[in-house]
């Protein structure tokens, strides 16, 4: 009998390549992945991989089961699902990830709805956009918020995925109650704030690379922004008179006193957010009444509306 989450070790190491990067995928030690795919060689009784003393390879059985590993999986799901469709009833444990400012944002929303169904155990956790899609697909959660700046991470996902399209975030300046921006009646130039401080998430974070790229509008000498690792962290410095900032307006959902928000003028920078799920796990009623319940919150969810 083949176990399952060997499998899906093995059909992640068709898509990576080596040991080291499956086990970076999907968390585990290189050691723990190399003794996984060793117990599925015993459990298979041929030779899956080719091994050297640097590196392995799958065999031609290696490269045959892997193929079916993903429709294996899928076909187990399927049927399990199937099995829960039989009861229109939402019961056990519902899995979802999320990116911090979704997390916040919707966790109200999701408690409230979700807790009207008394066999149903939700667990809500925060993780990185594509830490989310990972873990969806190797079964670790049910569904994954992620965001999306560049318009491509759906097309890129594989095919097992389903994503719903739940809202559009764009970015909003944010600055000081104090400061004159604060007032609506005055128009907002992004050339009058060149020399502020701004603060912004370190370097290779994607609202980074929102202000890096909003920041190249600006005339002149580029601000360089100060570096504070959290949205929620970068607001309560704004709020203390520190600096400047923009965010994607979802980040301001929980509330942050002592800011005052701005559009900015023709500004597209935003960006798309998603619920990611298994295809095959659509059916499942648990999975099914989460969905609806986060489509409701990200509808409803209301970011503090831009000013002027």
């Amino acid at each position: 009998m083949l176990e399952l989450r060997r499998l899906r070790l093995l059909a992640e190491f068709a898509r990576r390549g080596s040991i080291a990067a499956t086990a970076a995928a999907l968390g585990y030690t290189p050691s723990a992945v190399s003794q996984q795919l060793a117990a599925l060689e015993r459990e298979a009784r041929v030779p899956l991989l080719d091994r050297t003393a640097r590196s392995a390879e799958l065999t031609d059985a290696g490269r045959r089961l892997a193929a079916r590993a993903e429709e294996i999986l899928g076909l187990v799901e399927t049927a399990e699902a199937e099995l829960s469709a039989a009861s229109d009833t939402p019961t056990g444990r519902v899995v979802v990830t999320a990116f911090p400012t979704a997390a916040v944002a919707f966790a109200p929303a999701l408690a409230h709805s979700l807790g009207e169904h008394e066999g149903l155990t939700f667990v809500l956790r925060q993780t990185r956009p594509v830490d989310g899609i990972r873990q969806v697909r190797n079964g670790e959660v049910d569904i994954a918020l992620v965001d999306d700046w560049t318009g491509n991470v759906p097309h890129q996902s594989p095919a097992a995925l389903e994503f719903f399209h739940l809202r559009r975030d764009p970015l909003v300046l944010v600055v000081p109650a104090s400061h004159p921006l604060s007032d609506p009646e005055l128009p907002v130039d992004l050339q009058r704030l060149r020399e502020e401080p701004w603060l912004a998430a370190p370097s290779g974070e994607p609202s980074r690379d929102a202000v890096e790229r909003l920041l190249d509008t600006v005339g002149g000498h580029r601000p360089v922004p100060w570096e504070f690792e959290g949205l929620h962290t970068i607001l309560s410095l704004v709020a203390r008179g520190i600096g400047v900032t923009a965010v994607p307006g979802l980040a301001l959902a929980a509330g942050d006193p002592g800011v005052a928000v701005r559009r900015i003028p023709e500004c597209t920078l935003a960006r798309e957010v998603y619920a990611v799920t298994r295809s095959a796990s659509v059916r499942r009623p648990s999975v099914a009444v989460t969905l609806r319940a986060i489509y409701a919150a990200a509808r409803d969810v209301q970011p503090a509306p831009p000013e002027g």
